[in-house]
């Protein structure tokens, strides 16, 4: 490059040409070598462009090349890293099928003794439920035997119940037909009249009225029997006499000298539509015995209940 150079500064120094007829083979060959000169100046700026591109060319190559041998060095150490991993993984993986092994072994031991346990927990809990039953059964027929025995009893007593309630029905018959109606002092019949107690209690089993005891003796105030009150103002034993004054619907009525077994009748208008009755059994000194007779049938403001 540099002989190029001073080719051009030479030519450039040359003098000035005096004026003179130059020869067609000196023109020709003057022409000829400058063509030769800038073909090879050409030729030589090619050359040195070729030459400067080859020398990059070279140091990327190069520095290729390093970080070629940079990769494969880092790729071999990954591998070798990869390795030494895969290596422990290998191993880690073995003892850890080991450890799974050893802990799924114990497991099952584990597993089998508790059925154990429990299988013989169960069988005990089946003999306890086996003596449980066959004493129950025992119990059972025993209770069965004593069952038998009481129904037998029964039976017995059932028997000997319905005689008695045959016989008491036939003594209530015969009691009931003992008794007697009366007409009372106002002038209306009756119903049956019981003297003593057991005919009261006939009366009772026939369910026709309501009946009310009362011993009643003689003082200033009023004795509630039933839903009326009674004074007993007078009794007089030897004839067998009374006084009495009756309260009913806030008004007052005296029976007097009225005698035993006889029905003191009364209206309790508010109710009831038929009368009350009011027997007395027994006189004694200043006391008297005997029972009041009310309507089954009561009627509450006129109405009917």
């Amino acid at each position: 490059m540099n002989e190029e150079l001073n080719q051009k500064n030479h030519l450039q120094e040359l003098p000035e040409p005096k004026e003179h007829h130059v020869p067609w083979s000196t023109i020709i060959l003057g022409t000829g070598l400058a063509l030769s000169l800038g073909t090879a100046l050409y030729l030589h700026m090619n050359l040195v462009n070729v030459r400067m591109e080859t020398a990059t060319l070279q140091k990327e190559v190069s520095a290729l090349r390093q970080t070629v041998g940079a990769t494969d060095l880092n790729i071999a150490q990954s591998i070798g890293s990869l390795r030494a991993e895969i290596d422990t993984t290998r191993k880690d993986s073995v003892s850890s099928a080991e450890a799974a092994k050893v802990a799924a072994r114990r497991q099952a031991e584990a597993i089998a003794s508790r059925y154990s346990t429990k299988l013989a927990q169960q069988q005990q809990e089946q003999i306890e439920q086996q003596k449980e039953m066959n004493q129950a059964i025992d119990q059972i027929r025993s209770t069965n035997a004593a069952t038998t025995t009481r129904l037998t009893d029964i039976t017995t007593e059932v028997s000997t119940v319905k005689t008695e309630v045959a016989s008491n029905k036939s003594t209530l018959d015969k009691t009931i037909s003992d008794l007697h109606r009366a007409t009372g002092d106002l002038g209306v019949m009756s119903g049956l009249i019981a003297t003593n107690s057991k005919e009261l209690a006939a009366l009772r089993e026939l369910g026709e009225r309501d009946y009310f005891e009362f011993n009643l003796a003689k003082t200033n105030a009023l004795q509630k029997v039933g839903d009326i009150q009674v004074l007993l103002k007078k009794a007089d034993p030897k004839r067998n006499k009374y006084t009495l004054e009756i309260v009913a619907d806030d008004k007052k009525v005296e029976k007097k000298d009225r005698g035993i077994n006889e029905p003191v009748q009364f209206y309790v208008v508010s109710k009831a539509r038929q009368p009350y009755e009011l027997v007395i059994n027994e006189v004694k000194k200043d006391t008297v015995v005997g029972y009041l007779s009310t309507p089954k049938v009561k009627t509450a403001g006129g109405r009917r209940l």
